[in-house]
């Protein structure tokens, strides 16, 4: 275990079936059913699901259809994102009541450094049990939480006692805890990196553990650090507070495929949408993104980057059009999504991170 982390007490929590549960809590009739938070359509997709619709299979991301077929007794609820960001700002403000350190991942979890913290609570744990038991009183929600001596290990603590769970991970038990983990655990190994590693004989966290830097790295690059540092638990990685989006973007599937020429008005209403969004951030961004996803889910992403931001609303969405001209399709191809966002904002030292990832 690293010693400039060891010290650190980090609780990351993790609100649990959050865009569901809180249609439930709005409204009591839907508790105990499968709850699906999505559009009905062939085009739609699950945005969530309660516990109840996740035993039957269903999971966020998975085409609504499909969803529909392995629990037709589910309940179908449009998404409100305006109630969900509300709720997500009250558990925002509960946080606050122990520290400031605090780092959003998305609307339903975050990172919480407690090292030191505002009500003088003696430990992390009692910190994080206390959190939890405001949100379950005052929203009537539940979130689960993990606590470890850094993020990567708070992050999978979190998630270890799911739904409405505390796990705690105390510095000397890092090295246990970690040996039978499958790689498949650790932030970055995906399916292609997993298989890899399998190549190589590794399945267990301890098997990775057995590699020596030099091996990683030759074989991931940068990224063969990372694995061999998290491997041992060490995460120096702080909580950063208030980090800001390096990208606004909005994008929207189709009822039915389109043409690229048929685009026009869902691009126009995009672009409004994220000049919104833009006045509201108040950052200049130089560069304006299009991306496609072709009938065959293939990804097309086109910017062009200005020596200025956009002056107005109508010339956002003059560049966003214009970018269509650079789209290197055949007349006849047609497209299910399009997407329209702004990066690069100058403010940012860094270089134009893509959108859409």
């Amino acid at each position: 275990m690293n010693e400039s982390t060891s010290s650190r007490k980090i609780v990351h929590v993790d609100m649990d079936a959050f865009y569901a549960s809180v249609e439930q809590c709005d409204d009591p009739t839907l508790l105990g059913w499968p709850v699906i938070v999505a559009w009905r359509g062939r085009r739609s997709v699950v945005c969530a699901a309660s516990y109840e619709a996740r035993r039957f299979g269903v999971r966020s991301a998975m085409p609504a259809v499909r969803a529909e077929y392995l629990c037709p007794e589910a309940v179908f609820v449009p998404p409100d994102f305006t109630r969900y960001k509300a709720v997500s700002r009250a558990v925002r403000k509960i946080f606050e009541r122990h520290t400031e350190l605090i780092e959003p991942l998305s609307l339903d979890e975050a990172y919480l450094d407690v090292t030191t913290n505002k009500t003088n609570l003696p430990t992390a744990t009692q910190v994080a049990k206390t959190i939890r038991h405001q949100i379950h009183e005052e929203l009537q929600l539940t979130a689960s939480a993990g606590v470890a001596p850094n993020k990567f290990l708070a992050k999978i603590a979190s998630d270890w006692r799911k739904p409405d769970g505390l796990f705690v991970i105390q510095p000397q038990d890092v090295s246990a805890f970690l040996t039978p983990l499958e790689v498949a655990r650790i932030p970055g190994v995906g399916k292609i990196t997993e298989n890899r590693l399998k190549q190589m004989g590794i399945t267990t966290v301890g098997d990775l553990q057995d590699l020596e830097l030099e091996a990683l790295q030759t074989q991931f690059g940068r990224y063969g650090l990372r694995l061999y540092e998290l491997a041992r638990g060490i995460d120096n990685n702080p909580v950063i507070a208030n980090r800001r989006s390096k990208s606004i973007s909005a994008e929207d599937t189709f009822e039915r495929d389109l043409l690229l020429s048929e685009t026009e008005d869902l691009i126009r209403r995009l672009s409004e949408n994220i000049w919104k969004s833009f006045l509201k951030d108040g950052r200049p961004a130089r560069t304006v993104v299009l991306k496609l996803k072709t009938s065959e889910f293939a990804t097309l992403t086109r910017s062009h980057t200005r020596a200025t931001p956009p002056q107005s609303c109508d010339e956002l969405t003059s560049i966003a059009l214009s970018l269509r001209n650079r789209v290197e399709t055949g007349t006849d191809q047609r497209h299910r999504l399009v997407g329209v966002g702004l990066t690069n904002f100058q403010d940012e030292e860094e270089a134009p991170s893509l959108l859409f990832e």
